[in-house]
């Protein structure tokens, strides 16, 4: 290999030549900022041309090139193995130019082509000095060609011609005249480049890995794509042309690297993982030689699962209706983890091995076990196992649906049987588990099943879902509760308990009408509904602990009716599991605060009575002894075994933080109810994913109403003009500190969140506060501090405390220490007040500077 450093011109200038880039590097992908920065080189360079500096120029990049296979003394051509995006940006900035001066003087525009962009005298492909990978030759060509060709359509190559013709036009303007000439004698003479020549026998392949490897990081589909074309010298072009570039134009490039994986999977890998895609193929391909026939062979099947893949993308594309609901749903469900086991199902039924009636009720047991267990609080971390072994482990002595049934229900895949699921459905707080659009979709299949002469269409309905009895119970209701309550059960124990069940909850449009009104009210309101479920609900006389049992016996009977049960007598999961999760709760207790039988109780979906005789009957549970009584007393005769294990009950309780008043109670504001407990063990990565509105991100085809737009219209429906206004200004304020405003998809409600970090990203980023409209509530700022405890610098509970501090000193804002690990509110109407809002933008600026010096510290 040679190396030396040069200039764009001397590069591109002279004896006819072309550099082409090969099959297997990825399409042009330089967008705004990479094209801002080199416009500001460019310019910088023009304005010391401007001042006489002849010496100064500005490295721009190395450039690997090695001779092409049909190279020609003639005509040299060359491969650019590293440096495409420089060559595409450089030549078009220079097509801008000749265009921008073709008019004015053509003598000169036809120069700059000659000179860089064409061969005058060849033809076809020929007639370019660059020629781009396929994807981008259409656009490339016609902006080289010109005129343009209105057919060739946008992408990122037209987007760089389009920035720099606006630029050269910006460069125009009279109070600061720019040389268009130096500008492009900035580009061909000011900008370096070291040019890297391999020689005929180097391996190519491996310059192009170990460049990858130290700089530009390429995905797995990426390095597998260069890796097969580059073992194709012969027939590349056919198979690329044939069938890699409609397989990557009809799929994005997480979509085929995740089609790849799938590819690896149906042929019985259960243990290759996405991210050692590439190693794991280059191995297969490399324990003997390949033959280009059978690395097109590979290529070709991919195409044809590509095709399958896409149904399961675009369900709208899978021609069979029972086949079509199913694969719908689960894509609403967002099961992407089941993926293996339906691409399996389709590519048997493709092969004739099963048909469609078949294939649409082997999904349904895929469905069942998903909606199921979701149902039951199965925990999902096992999913990914389970679905990637499907392929490999089908039975192969029984139909495909029925092999995939039995396989579902074997030991240790935790496939609820109908007991369980008619107990969960009565006991469990289903509202606090699974997806926001996970529980939509299971209430708007129970809607379905009642079979209403007039069905509603859930595609353009904004349903969210609702509680009839109130999170928040007013008096009217704690009095119908009371009729309910026994002597080991409060009306508040009641309310814990049966508020976030299946039987308590529905679909509604006029969520903000319902609100927190008493009974009656409601059943004005539910009786016009189209919702069959809701007009059932409004011809009961009274809504307490009976009718909201009753009808969740009804709904259980329902669901065992739409989602198949697993087969008996092959397994089934483990009961224990429950207690699993009770004692992975209370061993996520923040320090400094405690919770109740009850709240345990009601968080689980069991009773307090169940849950104490559990804790009493199993030594060694995390912080069993900060589970209370309601009234935040100790229980008669709780105490450790022995002083080594923690001694009296209140001292350790001393120790952990609690605080107790004149009276012996635990200090309520430290008490964790059952909806705290739940919070406690979300994923903090998964709290935007679980809003409401950021789980329609996927929702196509939104309105022209932007996002932005969006929040503040729902916000001002419940809010007074001076609050919106404050909100307004709060958001100015928080981008002039150098953040940026990300705001949720949501339609019914949306939402706005104050981020750092990465600009786009923010799964990736940090924020304080997200911001809701009230819903007919009123607005409200959410705390992230569950958030800000997995990013640093605020895994310091300190700075978290600091951040509680400095907001409890806005009037009217009192959040308990308790809450430290969770998602408090206050109110936005707050920010009213012109002191709070000081004491906000103080706090804020606060949070930005611990952020900024977090690697300093």
């Amino acid at each position: 290999m040679q190396a030396k450093e040069t200039l764009f011109a001397d590069l591109v200038q002279g004896k006819a030549q072309q550099f082409q880039v090969p099959l297997y590097q990825r399409t042009y992908s330089w967008t705004e900022p990479q094209l801002g920065q080199l416009w500001a080189d460019i310019l910088e360079q023009a304005e010391l041309l401007e001042a006489g500096d002849r010496a100064s120029t500005h490295f721009l990049g190395s450039v690997v090139l090695a001779p092409s296979p049909r190279n020609e003394v003639m005509f040299p051509q060359w491969l650019v193995v590293d440096g495409q995006q420089r060559l595409t940006t450089l030549s078009l900035a220079l097509a801008a130019i000749r265009d921008h001066i073709a008019d004015a003087q053509p003598d000169e525009a036809e120069r700059i082509d000659e000179e860089y962009l064409i061969n005058k005298r060849k033809n076809g492909t020929a007639y370019f000095r660059l020629l781009p990978t396929q994807a981008d030759r259409p656009q490339f060509a016609a902006h080289i060609r010109g005129p343009l060709d209105n057919q060739v359509g946008v992408g990122n190559v037209g987007r760089a011609y389009d920035f720099f013709r606006r630029k050269l036009l910006e460069a125009e303007d009279p109070a600061a005249p720019r040389d268009v000439f130096r500008i492009e004698q900035a580009i061909t003479y000011r900008l370096t480049l070291v040019a890297v020549t391999a020689e005929r026998g180097d391996n190519v392949h491996r310059i192009f890995e170990s460049l990858n490897n130290t700089g530009l990081k390429l995905s797995q589909a990426d390095l597998l794509r260069n890796y097969l074309f580059m073992r194709m010298p012969t027939r590349g072009e056919h198979v690329y042309e044939t069938y890699w570039l409609p397989l990557q134009n009809s799929l994005s490039n997480d979509e085929l690297e995740q089609l790849m994986w799938l590819h690896l999977v149906l042929g019985g890998d259960d243990r290759v993982r996405r991210q050692d895609l590439y190693a794991s193929q280059q191995q297969h391909f490399e324990r003997r030689e390949f033959t280009e026939a059978e690395i097109e062979a590979y290529i070709r099947d991919l195409y044809r699962h590509g095709a399958l893949f896409r149904r399961l993308l675009h369900p709208e594309e899978e021609p069979d209706p029972a086949v079509r609901a199913h694969v719908r749903r689960l894509g609403t469900w967002q099961a992407q983890v089941s993926y293996p086991a339906l691409m399996l199902l389709l590519e048997r039924r493709e092969r004739g091995e099963v048909g469609s009636s078949d294939t649409a009720r082997a999904m349904s047991y895929i469905e069942s076990f998903l909606v199921r267990r979701m149902i039951c609080r199965v925990p999902t971390n096992n999913l990914n196992r389970i679905f990637q072994a499907v392929p490999g482990q089908m039975p192969l002595d029984v139909p495909v649906a029925d092999g995939l049934r039995q396989l579902l229900s074997a030991d240790n895949r935790f496939w609820p049987d109908d007991d369980e699921l008619r107990e969960k459905i009565r006991k469990a707080p289903f509202y606090q588990y699974g997806r926001w659009h996970q529980r939509k979709m299971v209430l708007q299949r129970l809607e379905e099943s009642y079979g209403h002469p007039e069905p509603v269409d859930f595609a353009s309905a904004r349903l969210t879902i609702e509680h009839v009895l109130p999170q928040s119970a007013g008096d009217e209701w704690m009095r119908m509760l009371s009729e309910d309550a026994s002597d080991t059960e409060t009306p508040e124990d009641l309310h814990a308990r049966l508020r976030h069940t299946l039987g308590n909850l529905t679909l509604t449009a006029v969520n903000s009408e319902l609100s927190n009104h008493p009974f009656e009210r409601k059943q004005d309101l539910l009786k016009g509904s189209h919702l069959e479920m809701n007009r059932r609900i409004a011809a009961t006389d009274r809504w307490g602990a009976r009718e909201i049992l009753a009808r969740a016996d009804d709904l259980a009977e329902r669901a065992i009716a739409l989602w198949p049960a697993p087969l008996r007598g092959i397994g089934r999961a483990e009961r224990s599991r429950d207690w699993q999760l009770a004692h992975q709760v209370l061993a996520a207790l923040p320090h400094g605060t405690w919770t109740s039988y009850g709240d345990l109780a009601a968080f689980l979906g069991s009773g307090a009575q169940a849950v104490g005789n559990h804790l009493a009957a199993t030594p060694g549970v995390a912080n069993a002894h900060r589970v209370l009584t309601s009234e935040g007393k100790i229980p008669d005769g709780d105490r450790w075994s022995s002083p080594g294990e923690g001694g009296d009950v209140r001292a350790r309780l001393t120790a952990d933080g609690i605080r107790f008043t004149v009276n012996g109670a635990a200090d309520p504001t430290q008490r964790k109810s059952a909806d705290d407990l739940a919070l406690l063990i979300t994923d903090s990565d998964d709290v935007q994913a679980d809003d409401e509105d950021t789980a329609q991100r996927t929702v196509r085809g939104q309105s022209e109403e932007t996002r932005a737009d969006r929040f503040f219209r729902q916000l001002a429906t419940d809010d007074s003009p001076e609050t919106v206004d404050a909100v307004r200004a709060l958001l100015t304020g928080w981008e002039k500190l150098g953040g940026w405003v990300s705001h949720g998809a949501g339609q019914a409600i949306t939402s706005a969140y104050l981020m750092l970090g990465e600009a786009g990203a923010p799964g990736r980023g940090i924020w304080p506060l997200t911001l809701y409209p009230g819903g007919g509530r009123g607005g409200t700022a959410e705390v992230v501090f569950q958030h800000l405890a997995a990013r640093e610098p605020f895994t310091d509970r300190g700075l978290r405390a600091e951040l509680l501090r400095r907001l409890n000193e806005m009037k009217s804002v009192d959040i308990p220490e308790g809450k430290l690990e969770l998602r408090p509110s206050f109110r936005l109407s707050v920010l009213e007040d012109s002191r709070n809002r000081e004491l906000l933008d103080e706090t804020l600026a606060w949070f930005r500077g611990c952020w900024e010096a977090r690697d300093t510290a």
